[in-house]
């Protein structure tokens, strides 16, 4: 019988440790998804890769007003004392739970037609949540894979464009916007 709660109770105190550990280590939690290969209009470039997000949790504090009836007294003139309910406005600080999310970019660039001016290009297109746009572009103009990463935070949706073009910039055989990372709202 001993033998037997002791069992049970090690079960148990297992079961508490593995219900709160996540509770406790879950302030962030990470996730990496492999995207492409996408290519060129002509097929002479090349773009795969993986993106890593770490998504963290933080407390956000702000000030909330709240209204509250309180009793105020006062005493007259002759000493007699009179009470009557006010509603106050008060600040009080609480918080709430946010998130933000920090990404990774990993890529290989190929460039299967190398010579004078015959690059292999990739744009990537990060739109941000609060609406706003960046743009990240990498050149290969040699005949060997090259790899590049960025990285950035906040993103909700992150695409690609390859293409081909010379040193300076692409130029066509664009192969359009094509999805790289979506954020889960």
């Amino acid at each position: 019988m001993r033998i037997a709660s002791r069992i049970m109770l090690g079960i148990t105190a297992a079961a508490v440790a593995a219900v709160l550990t996540p509770a406790a280590a879950g302030a962030s939690t990470a996730s990496q998804a492999g995207w492409g290969p996408y290519f060129s209009a002509d097929h002479k470039a090349a773009a795969r890769g993986h993106v890593s997000v770490d998504r963290q949790r933080y407390r956000h504090w702000y000030w909330k007003t709240d209204f509250v009836r309180d009793r105020e007294c006062f005493k007259d003139h002759k000493g007699d004392r009179h009470c009557k309910w006010v509603v106050k406005k008060v600040g009080k600080k609480v918080w709430e739970w946010r998130y933000r999310e920090f990404f990774t970019v990993h890529s290989t660039l190929v460039n299967h037609k190398s010579g004078r001016g015959k690059c292999a290009w990739e744009t990537f297109k990060v739109v941000h949540e609060n609406g706003s746009s960046s743009f990240k572009s990498f050149a290969n103009c040699g005949r060997h894979p090259r790899h590049f990463s960025f990285s950035g935070k906040n993103a909700a949706h992150i695409s690609v464009d390859v293409s081909r073009g010379d040193h300076s910039r692409p130029t066509g055989f664009h192969s359009g916007w094509e999805s790289v990372h979506h954020a889960g709202v």
